[in-house]
């Protein structure tokens, strides 16, 4: 049982490190243009130097979304792993972790929302570039969406023993 627990926090810690770095990180979208590679992400575009995102005023308010629910989801995530420490000292044996499986599964929704608005928006095309493709950033979002369902149903199921 500690393996399994231990084995739960290593993953929810890595969950939450890939959370960070693909929304701080700028490489959502990568093309190619004259001048060498361009990357947006949630903030900015970046080529050799960085500048603010051009969003047209019809995709604003997508973008403000995206930015939004990838935010919530790293609080839920944190929020989830402190009460699962919490929990681990302070609950009685047999019981099980139904608010941190909860937080978690919020924190898994916000991803979904998040992530699925940005692919319905903005993964058509990067500006000023051709040959676009995801970003590192865009699959370490969807990566995070899987391990936040894994971890959240586990502790649901879970009995501290």
């Amino acid at each position: 049982m500690l393996v399994l627990l231990a084995g739960i926090f290593v993953v929810h810690i890595a969950t939450v490190i890939m959370l960070f770095v693909s929304t701080i990180s700028n490489v959502w979208m990568v093309g190619s243009s004259n001048f060498g590679t361009i990357s947006t992400g949630l903030w900015l575009l970046c080529n050799k130097t960085c500048s603010q995102l051009p969003v047209s005023s019809k995709d604003e308010a997508s973008l403000k979304a995206v930015q939004a629910f990838m935010i919530l989801s790293i609080i839920f995530s944190v929020v989830a792993l402190v009460l699962f420490i919490i929990q681990l000292f302070t609950l009685e044996k047999g019981k099980r972790f139904y608010m941190t499986g909860a937080v978690m599964l919020v924190c898994w929704m916000c991803i979904l929302i998040a992530v699925s608005i940005y692919t319905a928006r903005f993964t058509s095309a990067v500006a000023y570039s051709t040959n676009p493709h995801h970003g590192y950033c865009f699959i370490l979002a969807w990566i995070c969406f899987c391990f936040s369902f894994i971890i959240g149903i586990l502790y649901l199921v879970l009995r501290k023993k």
